[in-house]
């Protein structure tokens, strides 16, 4: 007999929680998971992880609304995504979305909530990573505006659209290790840009603010968790380095991270965290945390290439950058 587990139907009563790892696919994760009738908003969903992302929810039935910045270049690189949807009774749309502009962050989200359509889930995927020193066209600091303030604009103002049970999925990244956020100079005015450390303080942003929305919501059934994919080289986030520079990257880690090396992942093993902590994992056991590898990520303030620094799980930081943000992007939540 049906039953429901973690609010999702037609999953067996006497389903358990599987256990996945680092090198688990998406189409491994949501094996078994029927997900027709729900509905899950992507961002970013025009390439690498975006896509596959789309594809494996899509495969399993459910309705996925894609946001990209370039609608013509989305159409054709999200085929595999279509023809998955021909086929397991899921649909796919696109919608456009530039994270970088509040104006297009708010006229998206004004598209959605006038077609009126509830969302079991969002998966904060889009991002940019190590770009020259610039600012959005609000006049943030690039990857602080586009990976932290863009999304955390849109998926506020969307929260109506969320029903309970829902999931936010925000990916962040193990470069959270390299620097806590700084609440006073967060667009580099008064220090010197190092793009690695901006990319490092944007995803520790992207963490803190699970920690706080999932805070303020998860009374309500709504529940937000931050997951890094691994380190992956086949996507457009490393566009602004080349293989050269990531495999140096990848050296100076892997000297520095003692008994847990970097390794590699393809596309669909990135992915799968993402729709891990979105369908399959328990609400109460990713609610508030990080995740990595299909797993909730131990705290871990050492030289260690895993785990979450304390830091930015720390509820006051948490709320703290909250209030900048609100600040920032002009609206309180």
């Amino acid at each position: 007999m049906a039953g429901l587990v973690d609010g999702y139907r037609n999953v067996p009563s006497n389903f358990m929680v599987q256990t996945f790892s680092q090198k688990s696919t998406t189409d491994e994760v949501l094996s078994g998971h029927e997900l027709s009738g729900k509905r899950f908003l992507v961002t970013g969903a025009s390439s690498g992880l975006g896509i596959e992302t789309c594809r494996a929810l899509v495969a399993s039935g459910a309705h996925v609304v894609g946001t990209v910045r370039d609608f013509a270049k989305a159409k054709s690189n999200t085929e595999s995504v279509v023809e998955a949807s021909s086929s397991s009774g899921g649909s796919f749309s696109l919608v456009t979305l530039d994270l970088a502009s509040l104006e297009s962050v708010r006229r998206c989200a004004d598209e959605l909530l006038e077609e009126g359509t509830c969302f079991d889930g969002i998966i904060a995927n889009a991002g940019v990573m190590a770009t020259p020193f610039g600012h959005t066209e609000d006049g943030f600091e690039t990857q602080f505006g586009t990976n932290h303030l863009g999304h955390f604009l849109l998926i506020n103002r969307l929260v109506p659209l969320l029903r309970s049970p829902a999931r936010v999925v925000l990916l962040s990244s193990l470069a959270h290790r390299f620097s806590d956020v700084d609440l006073d100079d967060p667009n580099f005015a008064d220090s010197k840009y190092d793009a690695g450390v901006a990319y490092a303080r944007s995803k520790t942003a992207t963490i803190l603010f699970a920690v706080e929305f999932d805070r303020r919501h998860r009374d309500a059934g709504i529940r937000a968790t931050a997951v890094h994919p691994g380190a992956i080289m086949d996507t457009d986030l490393a566009r602004h380095m080349d293989e050269a520079a990531f495999q140096a990257m990848m050296d100076n880690a892997n000297n520095a991270s003692g008994d847990n090396p970097l390794v590699l992942k393809t596309i669909p093993q990135g992915a799968a965290t993402s729709v891990w902590a979105a369908v399959v994992a328990p609400a109460d056991r990713v609610g508030g945390v990080y995740c990595e590898d299909c797993s909730v990520a131990p705290v871990r303030d050492d030289e260690e290439l895993v785990g979450v620094r304390s830091y930015a799980l720390d509820a006051e930081r948490a709320r703290k950058l909250w209030a900048v943000s609100e600040q920032m992007v002009g609206e309180t939540f």
